[in-house]
C-alpha cells in the first residue's frame, strides 16, 4: 500500500473520485475519510484528526488529498507523511467559491488552501477555470492582510499546478431509457441491440473515457462505472455499473448527510414510469424536466423554481424532478416550490439507489443547471 488516500469530506464527488482511485489502485492504497458533513468544522479540524488515525507504515510513498484538508498542519503534526511525495487535489477552491454575501467569505479557509498548495509536492485542478481563478485570485486574497502581507505566492506555487480533468466512467444506461430515445440514439449514432442491453460503437467520448481509465478487464470495460458530486457533491456518487450490479445496489447506500425531510418525502412521491418507457403517447405527453443538484445556493435553486412557477401560472404542462442531496441548512425556496408546483411533481429528493437515479435521468427530456459557477460540473 503504497499511496495514502485522505479525503476530509467523503462525499459527492470527493467520494466519486476516491472510490474510483482505490479501485483502480486497488490493495496498493489506503484510504482514510471523514463524512460528508460539517464542511466547514472538516476544514477546520480534519489534520488533526487524521494526526492521530492514519496508521503509520513504512511502505507509503504518495500522499493524495482533496483540499479540504490542510495539509500544512497534517504535515507538521505527522513528520513521517510530509517526507511522501504530496499531492493536493482542487474540487473547488475557496477563493472563487460563491458566497452569498462577500462579507460571509471567511479569510481561514482560502487561507488554508494557500498554505496545503505551499507544502504539496504537485497540486492538481479539475478545471483550467478552477486553476486560474484560485491562482490570479491569491494577490487580492493577501491584501485583506491589514499588514506585512507575504508576496509573490502565485509565483510559487504555479510551477506546481496542472489541470486534470475530473475522472468520469460512464454507465450503459441504455436499458432504462424509453423506446423513443433508444430508437433516436440508433438512427443518429448507430446503436445496436445486443441481447437485452444495447451497445454503441464508435463514440469518441467512450472510446477517450476507455482509454484514460485504463479498463483492463471485461467487467470494467463494460461496467464503466461511475466512481462520486461534487463540490459539487452531486447526486450520482461512485455508481456501479448497472450491468453487472445487483439491481438493490445502493439501496443502503444513502448519504449520512442526507436530510431527513427527503426520507419523508419518498414514502410519498414515487415513481411510475412504465408508460413513459413504452414511449406510448410521448408526443402528448408533458416535458420532464431534471434538476438533479445539491440542494445549496450556489445552485441558484431560486432562479430554477421562478422559471418553473412561471410555466405554472401559463398553465403549461410540465413534470419536473427535483434529485441531489440535501444537508443541513436547506434554502427555503425548496419547501415553498414543492407546495406550489403540487402535481407536476415526479419525483422530490436524493435517490439512493443508483438505478434509480439512472432511469430518473434517462426519462428526463430537459436536464437543467442554474448553478451561479462551477469548477467541473460532475452532474450534468
Amino acid at each position: 500500500m503504497s499511496v495514502l488516500l485522505i479525503e476530509a469530506f467523503y462525499g459527492g464527488s470527493h467520494k466519486q473520485l476516491m472510490d474510483l482511485l482505490q479501485e483502480e489502485l486497488r490493495e496498493d492504497c489506503v484510504l482514510c475519510t471523514l463524512p460528508a458533513k460539517k464542511w466547514h468544522w472538516k476544514a477546520r479540524t480534519a489534520a488533526l484528526y487524521f494526526m492521530q488515525t492514519v496508521p503509520a507504515s513504512t511502505n507509503y510513498r504518495i500522499l493524495f488529498a482533496s483540499s479540504v484538508l490542510n495539509l500544512a498542519e497534517l504535515a507538521a503534526l505527522r513528520p513521517d507523511l510530509a517526507k511522501l511525495k504530496k499531492v493536493l487535489y482542487f474540487h473547488e477552491n475557496q477563493l472563487a467559491y460563491p458566497v452569498q454575501k462577500c462579507q460571509e467569505r471567511d479569510f481561514q479557509y482560502g487561507y488554508n488552501q494557500v498554505l496545503s498548495c505551499l507544502v504539496a509536492d504537485v497540486v492538481v485542478f479539475n478545471s483550467a477555470f478552477n486553476m486560474e481563478s484560485f491562482l490570479t485570485s491569491i494577490g487580492k486574497f493577501m491584501k485583506l492582510i491589514p499588514d506585512h502581507r507575504p508576496k509573490d505566492l502565485e509565483k510559487i506555487i504555479r510551477p506546481k499546478c496542472q489541470v486534470l480533468y475530473f475522472p468520469v466512467r460512464f454507465p450503459d444506461v441504455s436499458r432504462f431509457m424509453p423506446e423513443h430515445k433508444l430508437a433516436h440514439l440508433e438512427k443518429v449514432i448507430g446503436v445496436k441491440s445486443n441481447g437485452d442491453a444495447y451497445r454503441s460503437e464508435g463514440l469518441p467520448g467512450q472510446q477517450k473515457s476507455r482509454a484514460l481509465m485504463k479498463t483492463s478487464d471485461a467487467r470494467r470495460e463494460s461496467g464503466l462505472c461511475e466512481a462520486q458530486p461534487g463540490l459539487c457533491t452531486t447526486q450520482h456518487e461512485g455508481p456501479p455499473s448497472p450491468l453487472t450490479a445487483p439491481a438493490s445496489l445502493g439501496t443502503s447506500e444513502a448519504s449520512e448527510s442526507t436530510n431527513p425531510c427527503q426520507e419523508e418525502d419518498k414514502q410519498h412521491l414515487t415513481f411510475n414510469l412504465c408508460n413513459i418507457a413504452s414511449g406510448r403517447d410521448y408526443q402528448q405527453r408533458p416535458l420532464h424536466v431534471a434538476w438533479p443538484h445539491r440542494w445549496e445556493h450556489d445552485k441558484d435553486p431560486e432562479t430554477f423554481f421562478k422559471v418553473l412557477l412561471k410555466l405554472k401560472e401559463k398553465d403549461l404542462p410540465f413534470h419536473v424532478s427535483v434529485l441531489g442531496e440535501a444537508f443541513t441548512e436547506i434554502p427555503d425556496i425548496f419547501a415553498e416550490a414543492k407546495k406550489a408546483l403540487g402535481s407536476s411533481v415526479l419525483h422530490w429528493g436524493y435517490l439512493p439507489s443508483k438505478e434509480d437515479y439512472f432511469q430518473a435521468l434517462c426519462m428526463a427530456d430537459v436536464v437543467i443547471s442554474t448553478a451561479k459557477h462551477e469548477f467541473f460540473g460532475v452532474a450534468m
